[in-house]
């Protein structure tokens, strides 16, 4: 009995205190990435000359391909040559790639007593093929990732900004900053790594187009053309 008074009168220990402190800091870290995340991104044309600081905003890259020539330049990549590359282009190229959406379940039959087939099961993270924007020597790539959580689904945009550097395994994209809504995540490194592959770079690269990157020469920013050098 006169143990558990002294230790009542003297409080925690020093290892309650540091493993309060640590749970506590952790705590405000996650609170203040989550407040982050859900900052409103905003969806411009082009960055306000008066922008505030903090603000994040985002602009989709261009779609319309209709008279670019693209699969025309991607048969030439692939035959091994040299070419330049439009925004619209990369986004009419990776919207043909990317897995097709499954088709609607066929309507039921008059008198078809069997019941419907159940709904697809929503994902907690439902990510698209990229968006891509080539401006002023960077490119970014884009994605408004679908999160669902208790049934509330919550739109937000990824999006990372950077340019090409050769490296182990031919040239690969190096990011410079990564946001995910108003959050930046380029300096966590585990984490960058997980948002890349899990919610940007979704859309499998066909072994052709790979296979001829991997030869490349050169890989470089020109303004708002990406420049890909074969031997």
């Amino acid at each position: 009995m006169l143990k558990k008074n002294k230790k009542e009168k003297a409080g925690p220990g020093w290892t309650e205190v540091i493993l309060g402190a640590i749970l506590a800091v952790a705590l405000g870290v996650v609170l203040g990435a989550g407040l982050l995340i859900t900052k409103t991104v905003n969806k411009v044309t082009a960055i306000p000359k008066d922008a505030p600081a903090g603000a994040v905003y985002y602009i989709e890259g261009q779609k319309d391909m209709s008279k670019s020539g693209g699969e025309e330049k991607l048969r030439t990549f692939v035959g091994g040559e040299s070419v330049d590359v439009q925004e619209g282009e990369m986004n009419a190229l990776i919207a043909s790639i990317a897995k097709p959406a499954s088709p609607p379940p066929a309507s039921a039959k008059p008198g078809d007593k069997s019941p419907p087939p159940p709904a697809p099961e929503a994902k907690m993270i439902d990510a698209t093929p990229p968006n891509v924007r080539i401006r002023d020597g960077k490119i970014t790539f884009a994605d408004t990732v679908a999160v669902s959580v208790l049934g509330i689904t919550e739109p937000i945009i990824v999006q990372t900004t950077g340019a090409f550097t050769r490296g182990g395994s031919g040239f690969e994209f190096e990011p410079e900053t990564i946001y995910v809504g108003g959050c930046p995540v380029q300096r966590l490194l585990f984490v960058r790594s997980w948002i890349m592959k899990r919610l940007l770079f979704t859309v499998p690269v066909p072994g052709d187009i790979a296979a001829a990157w991997s030869k490349l020469v050169d890989v470089s920013i020109d303004g708002s053309k990406l420049r890909l050098r074969a031997p």
